[in-house]
């Protein structure tokens, strides 16, 4: 299981258990991932890092100072 941690601005937005699909993005050197429908915001990932699935799980989701950390399993 792949995991992966996914920035959430406002509480409450997804609570752990959910079933999520994810949307990939790209950019020059590097994808990134939203949690649909533009609920949660992953880092870059460099090519080599590729994410195949789309359908995850959310695991945990955390406070932390700078804001909601969503963190989502993935099968590859």
């Amino acid at each position: 299981m792949r995991k992966m941690e996914f920035k959430m601005e406002r509480q409450g937005l997804l609570q752990v258990g959910d079933k999520i699909t994810v949307t990939e993005g790209v950019l020059p050197s590097n994808y990134y991932y939203t949690i649909d429908p533009s609920l949660a915001m992953s880092g870059n990932f460099p090519f080599r890092e590729r994410m195949l699935a789309r359908e995850g799980v959310v695991l945990a989701i955390e406070e932390k100072p700078s804001g909601y950390y969503v963190l989502a399993g993935f099968e590859e």
